[in-house]
């Protein structure tokens, strides 16, 4: 169980008014980070502080497995005999990755563990990746941890393939006429047992294992334009954000697939939520508030600002490459799909929900390093914008923090380099498709199909370590509900060609940027600065 008493001790999130007294505030801008001076009567939304974690990890791993919610048992689920899947969550989560031992790993030995003192000999394991690129053998082995890697790799322990006509199956129409098409080892499995880290609420459910299992046929539904206008559930009626689609709407493509799934397939989740430790504890000045710093915290922060700059873009990536989070396991959840989400998504709540009266005129991000789609990558302008419109801008209740036409300001360099390794078709979208059209609606009907069927990208992603063909296309769309809620996007210190490819402006600095949507915002805007990472949900009212 949680530590109820140091939950009550634990900060809240808050809103602090910048005033002559506010230091310099720390503002990440991709690989780097600045302290940044904001104007006066700013808002600073702080997220929440860590919570503390349950104490012994693997009792509560136990206990949830032997007490889950809406469902039996584990033990009693397993028979001699049966055929047991287990699939995990990819690279994706949680950001930035966990220092070791994964919880992940320990979870999957507790259920090996308890499938073999039941007698089942078929066990294989999936990595639930999606349209996301394969996970190499050293990836993988650092989530299952070594003595399950050594077991299973690579014939009983691989990652998801959605281009596998051999290894998927149909197990279901939806009412929307939605064919779910899932891995084959999934849809014939007589358990599946899911285990997932969940950084957000709208990562949970049934949805989520037909995000991570199926096929691009059935994934085009899930991520089409029109199914993410619905996941942002805007416009302002004042009903949208993380998990919401908007009060009263019908369940979308993912929530329909993921019903059907599971009433094809018996599934067992298992979710963890992680608290806001996402420093190191040589960087504790990361987490902490600025006018809370020592001495050797502001010099910390200068250092490292100055340090990132003079060692060059290879060394970055190299240190950022090694960075790994001391998160501590706030709670785990186990049972019906349905009822862990609920659980889940209440832990995530508590640790990163803050209060905010009303819109901004103006809203200010900066962009960190990790995003969900460029472990080992340097981060291209298309997953930059996702990051800034598909993921911070999408995180909150109600209403979007900055007002409709408003304006963005996000700090990124927007550096126009690519992975050629993860990122192949990135590079020909950002070249071909955001040349012709950034609108989203177009790029969808006239290119799509192209990327999807294109044979050289489809080898890429099964024999190589590269995301899916259409993965840009997918980025896309969920940034665009963002652009068309706001009037501006500047990015500070972006590069000028790439902020023009993508549709954006980019400015030197925060003045300018001030200055350049002045149009829109007049000069004397109200400003919101979203103090993260660690994660926020900014509760709007």
């Amino acid at each position: 169980m949680p530590d109820v008493e140091g939950i009550m001790l634990v900060r809240p999130g808050f809103v602090l008014e910048v005033d002559e007294r506010t230091p310099p505030l720390l503002v990440h801008q991709g690989e780097g980070v600045l302290l940044e001076q904001f104007p006066l009567g700013t808002r600073v939304v702080y997220p929440p502080e860590s919570l503390p974690g349950v104490g012994d990890v693997d009792a509560a791993i136990a206990a949830a497995l032997a007490a889950p919610v809406g469902s039996e048992p584990l033990a009693a689920l397993l028979r001699p005999g049966m055929r047991l899947t287990i699939s995990f969550d990819d690279l994706s989560t949680p950001l930035p990755r966990m220092r070791r031992p994964d919880v992940r790993g320990r979870i999957i030995e507790a259920v090996l563990t308890a499938a073999a003192a039941a007698g089942v000999d078929d066990v294989a394991l999936v990595v639930a990746n999606g349209l996301n690129r394969r996970l190499s053998a050293g990836e993988v082995e650092r989530i299952v941890g070594e003595r399950v890697f050594r077991s299973f790799w690579p014939g009983q322990l691989r990652s998801h393939d959605a281009e596998d006509p051999d290894n998927l199956t149909v197990v279901g129409v939806t009412d929307a006429d939605e064919q779910v098409e899932v891995s084959r080892r999934v849809a014939t499995a007589d358990l599946l047992v899911h285990v997932g880290v969940v950084q957000s609420p709208a990562a949970v459910g049934a949805g989520g294992l037909v995000t991570g299992l199926s096929s691009y046929a059935t994934l085009r539904h899930v991520h089409s334009v029109a199914a993410a206008v619905r996941r942002v559930g805007l416009p302002g009626d004042g009903a949208g954000g993380v998990g919401d689609g908007g009060v009263g709407a019908p369940p979308g493509p993912a929530a329909r697939m993921g019903r059907l799934l599971c009433e094809a397939v018996r599934v067992f989740a298992v979710a963890v939520t992680v608290n806001a430790a996402t420093a190191p504890v040589h960087y504790p000045f990361l987490t902490r508030r600025e006018w809370e710093w020592s001495l050797a915290d502001q010099a910390m922060a200068v250092g490292l600002g100055r340090g990132l700059e003079l060692v060059g873009s290879r060394a970055r990536r190299r240190l950022l490459r090694d960075f790994a989070a001391d998160y501590a396991v706030t709670s785990v959840s186990a049972g019906d799909p349905t009822a862990v989400a609920a659980v889940a998504a209440a832990a995530v709540d508590a640790q990163q929900r803050v209060t905010v009266d009303g819109q901004s005129d103006v809203v200010v991000v900066g962009l960190g390093p990790f995003g969900p789609f460029d472990a080992g990558a340097v981060v291209n302008p298309v997953l930059a914008a996702h990051g800034a419109l598909g993921e911070v801008f999408g995180r909150y209740r109600g209403r979007p923090v900055v007002r409709e036409n408003g304006a963005l300001i996000v700090y990124h360099p927007l550096t126009p380099r690519f992975s050629q390794l993860h990122h192949p078709s990135y590079v020909d979208f950002y070249e071909e498709v955001l040349a012709e059209s950034t609108e989203a609606a177009t790029v969808e009907a006239k290119f799509e199909r192209q990327y999807a069927t294109d044979p050289w990208y489809a080898s890429l992603y099964r024999t190589s370590l590269a995301h899916h063909g259409v993965h840009p296309f997918h980025r896309w769309y969920e940034a665009a509900p963002a652009m068309a809620h706001v009037g501006d996007v500047v990015w500070v210190g972006g590069d000028r060609a790439a902020c023009a490819r993508l549709g954006f402006r980019a400015a030197s600095t925060l003045a300018d940027a001030l200055e350049m949507v002045s149009g829109s915002v007049g000069r004397d805007p109200s400003i919101t600065y979203l103090h993260s990472p660690p994660h926020l949900i900014a509760e709007v009212r």
